[in-house]
């Protein structure tokens, strides 16, 4: 068999594509997981439909930020033009996952921001996990995925928030996606994001009018892990 030029790539999606089951935030053939190379232009992508459990390093798709597969013999992911929008657009990102989770996409669902209500939110971010709203019907009867990509920084662009700094997002009535440095990091992010829906959940049931957290509080426990005098951890 011919070594693959991307195999390094390859890997590195693949081993942040079988995290999603083993983190429970998929079930049969829900979700994936991108990683790109900035150097070469180029990022790898789960095939579309293949189950976990068979999935090899070998099935992962190359394609260029144009959407053209240049290695692969299997149909990439569905959400592959969303992927190659973010990337062309948000130069800093390395990574992107998206999930069904159940807790997140039930948040997308109902069409809400997640509240930040806890220190657990603020260790990660400062904001609300912001919600998009629904695709317009034009826009869903073009080029759906494409266009996907453009809610997402229309999103953003409209709550004035940064993408390096809320590595989240739902979409209405779909579901998650999550970015990062690389592949792993996506993936974290939707497992941290999947935890903060749920105890989001949790908090509303338990007081449907629970105050949102206060701001010194979120500065605090935001700066202690990222802020220049950082002092969570043991590389600080």
């Amino acid at each position: 068999m011919k070594t693959s030029t991307f195999q390094d790539l390859k890997q590195e999606c693949y081993d942040a594509n079988m995290l999603l089951p083993k983190l429970g935030l998929v079930v049969y053939t829900f979700g994936n997981v991108s990683a790109v190379d900035r150097n070469r232009e180029v990022f790898a992508i789960k095939p579309s439909g293949v189950p976990y459990d068979e999935l090899k390093p070998e099935d992962i798709v190359i394609l260029d930020l144009e959407n053209n597969v240049l290695e692969g013999n299997m149909r990439p992911s569905s959400d592959t033009k969303t992927h190659a929008f973010l990337y062309k657009s948000w130069p800093d990102i390395g990574g992107i996952a998206h999930t069904h989770a159940t807790y997140s996409v039930a948040w997308a669902q109902a069409q809400k921001d997640i509240p930040i209500f806890g220190t657990t939110h603020a260790d990660h971010l400062t904001e609300d996990i912001p919600c998009a709203p629904p695709m317009h019907d034009q826009l869903i009867e073009g080029d759906y995925e494409h266009m996907t990509g453009q809610q997402i920084l229309d999103c953003f662009l409209e709550k004035n928030i940064t993408y390096t700094e809320v590595e989240m997002v739902l979409l209405g009535n779909h579901g998650p996606f999550t970015w990062g440095k690389n592949a792993a990091k996506a993936v974290y992010n939707s497992r941290v994001l999947e935890e903060l829906a749920y105890m989001a959940y949790i908090t509303l049931q338990i007081n449907p009018t629970a105050p949102r957290l206060k701001n010194s509080l979120i500065k605090k426990h935001y700066d202690r892990k990222h802020g220049k005098n950082a002092y969570y951890g043991q590389n600080n």
